[in-house]
Parts: C-alpha cells; structure tokens; sequence
C-alpha cells in the first residue's frame, strides 16, 4: 500500500484534525463561535476554512502543484492578513498537516516505502507553507497600499476643506490665465 492510498483511505479524519488546528489559531471565544455554527451566511470564516482545507487536501494529493490550490490558500489567508495574523500565525495550519499525517499513519510507518514517500510529501507541504507566505505578503502589501492612499486621500480632503489647496490645471499657460482671471 502507498502513501497516497492510506492519505485517501484516512481523508475524513485528517481533514477534520487540519480545520480543527486551523481554528486553533483563533482565540477561544472565536473557536467556540467559528466550530459551533455551520450556517455559511453567520460563519463564512469557519465555512471557509472547512471548505477550502478540503479541497486544498484533495487537489493536493492528487497535484501538489496545481494552481488551483494557491486560489484556495488565498481565501483563508486573505481573511487571515486581514484579522492581523503574524506570518508565522498565519501559516501555521500549512505545517500542522505533517503532524496530523504522522498521526494518523503511526501504525503503516515502518511499512517498506512509507518513510520515503513521507520525507517526500512532508517536503511538499513545505512548498504549499511557501506559497501561503508569498499570498500573506501580497495580501499585506495589499492592506498598507490602500492604507496609504486613504491617508492621502483624507489629507488631501482635509487641506481642501481648509482652504490650503486649490486645483492646478495640467495644461501649460492655465496657472497664468487662471492669475489674470482670478486677479
């Protein structure tokens, strides 16, 4: 038996432990909340996380490079850049996968094969860890963007209001004719 086999054969159980260390991330009053209620609409986080740790999972076993899976690492990680995770806080649930596959296939370990292919899908989960890293960088890049803008734009607001700014036309020649009119 392969290691994508026993994956397949144990999905259930490891896709259940990954949401759950995944909302382990949150604080506990949020656990209770993002576990308890199921409805999408009043928990989209947690129907989220659900939904799109379980297709990161199939897709993965079946195509660890598929850019599919960056599109669903994106949905989490993008609520999490924005709920200010730490990267690493962010990213955790990515290497919590390892722990959770160890667990579950404690018994078929020492079958001939099993380590290898262990050692080799424990490397790509560091590639899917790396991937989520470059999307919470983009996504924080992102934030501090449109934080900056919007300072800029309320500073340009605020000088407008108290009369320190006035338009300047981008045709040469307007500033003068605009002198003599307004003069």
């Amino acid at each position: 038996m392969n290691l994508k086999h026993l994956l397949k054969e144990k999905r259930s159980s490891i896709i259940k432990k990954w949401c759950d260390a995944a909302l382990d991330t949150y604080p506990e009053q949020s656990q209770k909340f993002l576990r308890k209620q199921k409805d999408a609409i009043a928990n989209p986080i947690g129907n989220t996380i659900s939904q799109r740790l379980e297709a990161i999972y199939d897709k993965f076993l079946n195509d660890p490079e598929s850019d599919e899976i960056s599109l669903f690492l994106d949905d989490i990680i993008r609520v999490r850049a924005i709920q200010e995770f730490s990267p690493s806080q962010a990213v955790s649930f990515v290497f919590e996968l390892k722990a959770i596959v160890r667990e579950e296939l404690k018994a078929e370990v020492g079958q001939e094969g099993i380590p290898e292919e262990l050692v080799s899908f424990e490397s790509e989960i560091d590639g899917l860890a790396m991937r989520c890293f470059d999307i919470y960088t983009r996504c924080r890049e992102k934030i501090a963007e449109i934080r900056v803008n919007e300072l800029r734009n309320q500073s340009a607001r605020l000088l407008k209001m108290a009369g320190l700014v006035c338009e300047i036309s981008d045709k040469p020649g307007d500033l003068e004719s605009d002198q003599v009119n307004n003069g």
